[in-house]
């Protein structure tokens, strides 16, 4: 494939979207173009409407193996922010790597709902790429504290955070042996809630790739996070404090009753663009 021939068939900008089309056929088109959109912006720095004037933009040899190499990976379903080490996300990019999850749609929402409110300080719990916290320092003035339990995430959550000039508290902690005993006005965790039966429905990219600590929950105790999340903001929430989750719509209601059983109130349930029950938002009094 490095051949003079096969150089020349793919010497220029035009020929990179047909060339992931004609080969990438376990995704649909959309994606697949997606996928190429992003390559591109990667490797030569065009966005997608840049793609248009430099259409005859002459690749060189090297542009042409980096390509090459970005669709071999993606035929392994391996995830295209873990190949190109980044994602978007609320407008701002973030590095990912294997000890990340992706940042997804969902968690935009999150996001966006959260920063409808008033708060001076902020408790991420479980915060991965700090894609959250670092979304809101970029759009508030609060003071924000981020924890996990990865090493390696929080390296990945700093280097976001300076990627996106913003100043955020990193803490290397466990939510089951959480010390900490400042007060905060909001809290936010998007644990994790994807049952260990669900698996055999994943597709193959999330399941083979993305760090599944972060990811799944034993059927057994299924809300054993947000139980011990709920209990830290009892404790490490200010008076009319707010609590925020991210939630598997299938326990909503226990989720709920849980809240309301340590005297959290004005509990408000918002679903997501697809419809479907995942955000919490509960009141500490």
């Amino acid at each position: 494939k490095n051949s003079y021939l096969y150089i020349c068939m793919m010497n220029k900008l035009v020929n990179i979207i047909p060339k992931f089309l004609s080969e990438i056929n376990n995704f649909s088109r959309r994606e697949v173009t997606s996928f190429a959109y992003l390559s591109i912006e990667k490797i030569l720095g065009y966005s997608k409407s840049d793609c248009i004037i430099h259409s005859n933009h002459e690749l060189t040899n090297d542009n042409i193996i980096s390509f090459e190499n970005i669709i071999n990976d993606i035929k392994q379903n391996i995830p295209i922010q873990y190949i190109l080490g980044e994602a978007h996300f609320y407008d701002l990019k973030f590095k990912v790597n294997s000890s990340t999850l992706i940042p997804r749609g969902e968690t935009e929402e999150l996001v966006q709902y959260i920063l409808l409110h008033d708060f001076i300080s902020v408790l991420e719990i479980g915060t991965g790429s700090g894609c959250i916290a670092v979304s809101i320092a970029k759009n508030s003035n609060a003071n924000i504290t981020a924890i996990d339990n990865s090493i390696e995430a929080l390296e990945i959550a700093k280097s976001n955070a300076i990627l996106n000039s913003v100043e955020i508290n990193f803490e290397l902690s466990d939510v089951f042996n959480f010390s900490d005993t400042k007060k905060y006005d909001l809290i936010v965790s998007n644990p994790p809630y994807v049952l260990e039966s669900e698996k055999k429905i994943m597709n193959k990219n999330v399941l083979d790739y993305e760090p599944h600590n972060a990811l799944f929950v034993s059927d057994n105790d299924p809300l054993i996070y947000y139980k011990e999340i709920a209990k830290i903001a009892t404790n490490n929430l200010n008076k009319n404090g707010l609590l925020f989750f991210e939630i598997n719509e299938k326990y909503s209601k226990q989720i709920i009753e849980l809240l309301s059983n340590l005297n959290f109130v004005d509990i408000e349930l918002k679903k997501d663009i697809n419809g479907r029950d995942r955000i919490i938002k509960s009141v500490f009094k």
